[in-house]
């Protein structure tokens, strides 16, 4: 039985952005997915809902989507906060498994300012997919977080990527790949990831 995936976005940009329908499709292939918007952004807010609020809008979709689709296992993906946000929602409700497309680890990209707390309390099984371009995340930050989480967690390394997981046109013909060829490495490995339950 495939797995329920629910994909969350990220803050600045809704369900209906092209990168989240284009990610959602990729994602049909291994499970039932549904997305979702935050109620600051179906509202036409720019500003995100404090954590606790973020957290219940998450928690709503995930019911609903639950109850359209009686599946055997539920990941949660989300796109930079919003994969912090499904952490957060994972210490509270079971799911199977974690996938962060860009995670948010440095608030505003300040490497003082760690949201690491959750990392460390998390108990489901969590997939990151980070790049090498990303102010809030870079690599050493987050080897040495993942070191000390008690959970089974995954890395997939996005070379040069950006936040949205793009690789720049110059880098992708030195190495006679296509952006198309670098997203079904990342569908791939989060197939893996997700085939373990």
């Amino acid at each position: 039985m495939k797995p329920l995936i629910l994909l969350a976005p990220g803050a600045g940009a809704p369900s209906s952005h092209p990168w989240v329908q284009d990610w959602k499709r990729r994602f049909s292939e291994i499970g039932y997915v549904e997305t979702f918007d935050y109620d600051y952004m179906r509202e036409g807010r720019k500003r995100p809902d404090a954590l606790p609020k973020l957290i219940a809008a998450h928690r709503t979709a995930l019911s609903d989507a639950r109850k359209k689709y009686p599946a055997e296992s539920t990941i949660l993906i989300g796109k930079s906060m919003g994969g912090r946000i499904g952490c957060h929602l994972s210490l509270d409700e079971k799911v199977d498994g974690l996938v962060c497309l860009g995670y948010p680890l440095c608030a505003m990209g300040d490497r003082t300012k760690l949201r690491d707390e959750v990392l460390r309390a998390l108990n489901t099984p969590i997939l990151f997919v980070q790049v090498t371009r990303d102010p809030l995340c870079p690599l050493d930050l987050l080897e040495r977080v993942r070191t000390e989480m008690k959970t089974q967690n995954v890395l997939h390394v996005v070379n040069g990527g950006d936040h949205s997981l793009r690789v720049p046109k110059r880098q992708l013909q030195a190495t006679g790949e296509t952006q198309k060829d670098i997203d079904q490495q990342i569908l791939k490995a989060i197939a893996g990831f997700v085939d373990q339950w």
